[in-house]
């Protein structure tokens, strides 16, 4: 599958952000809703000047929750946006650079324990953000998944997440260098897309942006187009 589609779309330069902490308010902002609406907000939270941890650290809650309007449960998100950084204050002094320099599976953990916090949030904060090899569970990989005959949709997060970095972490050499991004969920390069990481953390990273990209494109839930798809030689008949 990586191997298609890489070869297909190239770099995908996922995930759009300029900051790491712009990262992790993405991470929130897109449960339950689509990255369209994920954008408007976050232009909004970039146009006030509070895209920053001491930005959503000082902003009244109610004002936070009209700038985040367009992402949906506006209330819930701005409450855990708040939760967040108050973590951070109570646990590493505010830096991220601290946070995220911690173990992955210990910070995994103590992501975990937040409320609003489960494992796609938690793990694409640790891949996104942090750069830690592991590898970011959504819809769209339990789909293309279930339809492909290796896992049932209905497989836990962790079973699925183990099987797709066991693949993976077999794999050599980087993406490809081809410079296509004509389709996928391919975005222009940003600081964070570009920010240096291990092998098996590129992979991941770029796997989950082409499994975006064929889920969006292809993998409907509803009306799947596989005829059109380029893991159609895949499928089995």
């Amino acid at each position: 599958m990586y191997e298609i589609l890489a070869g297909t779309w190239g770099p995908q330069h996922w995930w759009p952000a300029q900051s790491r902490f712009a990262v992790i308010v993405g991470a929130f902002l897109t449960q339950n809703t689509n990255w369209s609406n994920v954008e408007i907000a976050m232009r909004k939270l970039q146009t006030a000047r509070v895209l920053s941890v001491t930005g959503i650290r000082t902003i009244p809650i109610g004002e936070l929750e009209q700038l985040i309007r367009s992402s949906g449960y506006f209330r819930q998100k701005a409450s855990r946006l708040k939760n967040f950084v108050q973590f951070l204050d109570r646990s590493y002094g505010g830096s991220l650079t601290k946070m995220l320099a911690q173990p992955t599976q210990t910070l995994r953990e103590q992501l975990l324990s937040l409320n609003g916090v489960g494992p796609e949030t938690a793990d694409s904060i640790l891949l996104y953000a942090g750069q830690h090899p592991i590898f970011v569970v959504d819809a769209y990989t339990r789909r293309i998944a279930a339809r492909h005959g290796f896992l049932q949709e209905q497989a836990k997060y962790d079973e699925v997440r183990t099987l797709f970095e066991s693949g993976l972490s077999e794999l050599k050499a980087p993406l490809s260098n081809g410079n296509y991004q004509t389709g996928g969920a391919a975005h222009s390069p940003s600081r964070m897309s570009l920010a240096k990481r291990s092998l098996a953390a590129q992979v991941f990273n770029e796997m989950h942006g082409l499994i975006v990209g064929v889920g969006k494109k292809y993998c409907l839930k509803s009306k799947p187009d596989c005829d059109r798809c380029p893991l159609k030689p895949l499928l089995n008949a």
